[in-house]
């Protein structure tokens, strides 16, 4: 039975140096407690009937169904490199799932040589208690021996057909973003069997690795196709500072680590500057950080006031970060739930009710309806 937590009336955060708060009426909502009993929840997709099939970093897949139970872990899912920032990542339906019940996941694996950010094919049984023929697809080479941070990891499907899947820079050597002849620290474009598609930016340039769709980035955990534009919005962490959201065009350099709005962790400066007329400029961007990872583009009825938003989920400081867009513009900003908890992830159910998975070891799904 959901327990609810708290009644809120969202308030528009108004912050000196950025956009003004979101002029509109503050929408009510109540947050109840949907499903407990997880461990740090990362991923989700919501299956045709309503239930919630989500990855826990441990390495465990778990079905939520509509009441909010949670089911022992499926069987069938590969071993993932649960160490630092790694894991069984995100997880994506099909947009066939109703009829082929495939499904892809995103995780850390380790093969000889180190570790690198994989994607995987599946099917849900019939019954949905397993995976199975998972197969490795794509693996965001080369791998790295140091480290076990900054994977990515967030796939999305596009209204063009293809899937498009984020990997990080892996932290420790940061100009693998730039390196066109590296995955790491992009965003690819791919066919439904992990293989470049023949008209991406970069395929049939010699040197250059063809999967590419766009380069730059440091550790994106969002993606999202705006389903009123049909372009591709991204979000991903700064170092201190410098946090952004992208809107990715083909082929484009968003910047890292040549150019970006934050500065290291000590507080030295990283590259040439805050900005090069070579290289994107963010839509949105953050100083100092809100740590974004999950994201969702908002087109329920439960919250017509929030109609069009887009939800960023946010670890540091934690809460519940609402962009208001005009087409792929964005006019302002909302601080909701600010100081709960860390959010991993954002999700908008069938019901059109807004969902969150806790960046916890007692991690859960939260709701939040009218």
């Amino acid at each position: 039975m959901r327990r609810f937590l708290r009644t809120f009336l969202s308030i528009p955060l108004a912050l000196p140096w950025a956009l003004p708060a979101v002029a509109q009426s503050p929408a009510g909502f109540r947050v109840a407690e949907f499903a407990d009993g997880l461990e740090r929840p990362w991923g989700g997709a919501f299956l045709p009937d309503g239930r919630l099939l989500l990855t826990e970093r441990s390495g465990r897949m778990r079905l939520v169904g509509r009441d909010g139970a949670v089911s022992p872990p499926l069987a069938g899912v590969p071993e993932a490199e649960a160490r630092g920032q790694g894991g069984l990542l995100d997880v994506a339906l099909a947009p066939d799932f109703q009829r082929t019940r495939e499904v892809y996941l995103c995780q850390a694996a380790l093969v000889q040589g180190g570790a690198l950010t994989r994607l995987v094919r599946a099917r849900l049984s019939a019954d949905a208690t397993a995976l199975e023929g998972a197969t490795p697809i794509l693996d965001a080479t080369p791998p790295q021996e140091s480290g076990r941070n900054h994977y990515g990891c967030r796939i999305a499907f596009g209204p063009d057909g293809a899937m498009y899947l984020a990997t990080g820079d892996r932290y420790a050597t940061k100009m693998r973003a730039q390196r066109l002849d590296d995955l790491g620290g992009k965003v690819l474009r791919l066919a439904r069997n992990g293989a470049a598609l023949a008209d991406n930016p970069f395929a049939g340039r010699p040197g250059m690795r063809a999967e590419i769709f766009t380069l730059g980035h440091r550790n994106p955990q969002g993606l999202a196709f705006n389903p009123w534009t049909g372009s591709l919005w991204e979000a991903e962490f700064g170092a201190r500072g410098g946090d952004e959201v992208n809107i990715l065009r083909p082929g484009r350099n968003y910047g890292w680590p040549v150019v970006t709005k934050g500065v290291d962790y000590d507080g030295s400066r990283i590259g040439e500057g805050t900005a090069r007329p070579d290289m994107e400029e963010p839509a949105h961007y953050w100083v100092p950080s809100v740590s974004p990872s999950g994201i969702a583009f908002y087109t329920g009825d439960a919250f017509p006031a929030w109609r069009g938003s887009l939800f960023l989920a946010a670890l540091n400081p934690p809460g519940l970060v609402r962009l208001s867009t005009d087409g792929d513009r964005v006019t302002g900003e909302e601080r909701l739930l600010q100081g709960r908890t860390r959010f991993r992830q954002v999700l908008q159910g069938p019901d059109g009710f807004i969902y969150l998975l806790t960046d916890e070891g007692a991690g859960r799904v939260l709701q939040l309806r009218p």
